[in-house]
């Protein structure tokens, strides 16, 4: 059962405006953020923190996405197989947070963030000096990716048509996207993140979808992902509280600030800083639980 909420500060509209901000932003990153948000800001533990951070990042997702549907660059049936599969796998990942003791839970919690701190902050550098990245306009379609020559990359798994725009379904593409799906739908419910770290990564390796496509698609797969875990921790009695849904309703003000500044801002400079502040946080819960 959670703790009596009702007294609210501007302290959670803010911290929930600032993940809401990162996630419209880059796409990713912002809900891992959302636990560190409300452990260290409002004092919360991580076991509460996780279902009310899941249902600040998805609502916040769902407005994000909606964009990119009426754009058409969602890859709505990738993003519903990965769902559906996230969506089976996330209560395993509930179940196994509430068995393992607190401060292994924020150990993993906290390598995560340095494994996606890491990650983003070597895509930033590979991304300085050539235009605009994760932070990019998710309906400018006028810039897709040039064609991959003979001494290119190898081929990704997954690939679009070019005559369709679409992705050529295989049974390597839909094993793949089931796997993507699968691991973001664990790690949704074992730490109370969207999954997007993980979304975000994975489809700008092992396909050949544009950015824009990516992070549309992210917020999609996070939309849907959190709503299932969601519904899962409401039905075994979480209540976010008045606390919680100031959190959320800044989450989702953020997330519109976030995209609409996103095509003004330098992406590779944004991942830079986020990534930075992210390690941070992440040494910082370190120290919370292990005292090192």
């Amino acid at each position: 059962m959670f703790p009596d909420l009702s007294s609210v500060s501007p302290t959670a509209a803010l911290l929930g405006a600032a993940v809401g901000l990162v996630l419209g932003l880059t796409g990713a990153g912002g809900g891992i953020f959302a636990v560190p948000a409300l452990v260290f800001g409002l004092g919360w533990g991580v076991p509460q923190a996780g279902p009310v951070a899941l249902l600040a990042v998805g609502a916040s997702a769902a407005v994000g996405s909606a964009q990119g549907l009426r754009a058409g660059i969602v890859r709505y049936r990738a993003a519903l197989l990965m769902a559906g599969i996230g969506v089976c796998l996330a209560p395993l990942g509930s179940w196994m947070a509430h068995r393992l003791p607190e401060r292994w839970l924020v150990g993993l919690f906290a390598a995560a963030m340095l494994i996606v701190a890491a990650r983003m902050y070597r895509a930033s550098r590979g991304a300085c000096g050539k235009g605009r990245g994760m932070g990019a306009n998710p309906g400018d379609t006028s810039s897709p990716p040039a064609p991959l020559s003979s001494t290119s990359l190898p081929l990704p798994p997954c690939r679009m048509d070019p005559s369709t725009g679409r992705l050529r379904w295989t049974r390597r593409v839909a094993g793949t996207l089931s796997v993507i799906g699968a691991v973001s739908g664990f790690a949704s419910g074992l730490l109370g993140v969207g999954g997007g770290f993980v979304i975000v990564p994975a489809l700008r390796r092992f396909t050949d979808i544009t950015v824009h496509g990516v992070v549309a698609t992210s917020l999609f797969v996070i939309a849907l992902i959190s709503a299932g875990t969601v519904a899962n921790a409401w039905w075994h009695g979480m209540h976010p509280g008045a606390q919680g849904w100031t959190f959320v309703a800044g989450a989702v003000v953020g997330m519109l600030l976030g995209r609409a500044l996103a095509p003004r801002l330098a992406a590779s400079r944004l991942q830079q800083l986020f990534s930075t502040l992210m390690a941070a946080v992440a040494l910082g819960m370190l120290v919370k639980a292990f005292g090192v």
